[in-house]
């Protein structure tokens, strides 16, 4: 089994490795020349960056050749899938291929314009993420068969958000006199959108996931309109493995 990722604050890469099999990050191989896999299962694991797939995901599932007996994509969110999946089916429709079982799994929401972290945390219990991670597992270990459905009101709210994605609006970056010059931040940044000049500058392909924020170490780095000073990463994934994940390039 070969799972495909992007991760940023770590919850789809958990998930990832929860399911198993050899994993992939999208960063790592999204400049290269290969873009045929090959396996007899193949997932896709990702978040849901205001009712979508990050752009990155977009790009690669745009251009990617699956070639196995089951296929199958999972994108973890934090407040309401919206229609989502329903358009990464539509996208693989357009490029030939489909996903045999696609789902959504709630977790904690990280998105800091919009919600403060510590209120987050303490909800996980009620999202009972655990239960339903352990329902995909067993779903994908079945190889069961499922679609995602949308109505026209999910429908038209996943393209409205789309015109205020986060990609669109990501550089309110603010670095304050914490920062240490240790670089975390640009080796966390699966866009090479971050360089360093003894702070962090960051360039115009910044894909809005938030990594930067959220791994600082010093936590130096702040949204103009963030409503949180607390960062999360998920528990069952490492700094080190968010940087293999994510820094490529120089």
């Amino acid at each position: 089994m070969t799972i495909i990722y992007f991760t940023a604050t770590g919850n789809s890469l958990a998930v990832a490795k929860r399911i198993g099999g050899t994993l992939i990050s999208i960063p790592q191989v999204i400049d290269s020349d290969t873009w045929h896999y090959k396996d007899d299962v193949i997932g896709v694991v990702f978040p849901n960056f205001s009712n979508a797939a990050p752009k990155m995901v977009r790009q690669f599932l745009d251009r990617v050749t699956l070639e196995a007996d089951y296929t199958f994509a999972i994108c973890t969110y934090g407040n309401h899938p919206g229609a989502c999946m329903f358009n990464l089916q539509k996208q693989a429709a357009r490029n030939g291929y489909r996903f045999d079982y696609v789902n959504s799994l709630l977790m904690v929401d990280n998105f800091l314009p919009v919600f403060e972290m510590g209120a987050e945390i303490a909800k996980l219990p009620e999202k009972r993420t655990e239960e339903m991670t352990l329902q995909i597992v067993e779903d994908i270990t079945n190889r069961k068969h499922l679609q995602a459905k949308a109505g026209a009101a999910m429908r038209i709210l996943a393209a409205i958000l789309g015109w205020f994605s986060t990609d669109k609006n990501a550089q309110g970056y603010i670095v304050d006199n914490k920062c240490n010059g240790c670089g975390v931040c640009r080796r966390v940044c699966p866009a090479i959108n971050i360089s360093m000049h003894e702070k962090p500058v960051f360039s115009d392909q910044c894909t809005g996931c938030l990594a930067c924020v959220h791994h600082c170490p010093q936590n130096a780095i702040h949204l103009k309109n963030e409503k949180s000073n607390k960062r999360w990463r998920n528990p069952e994934v490492t700094l080190n493995e968010i940087i293999e994940s994510n820094h490529h390039g120089d």
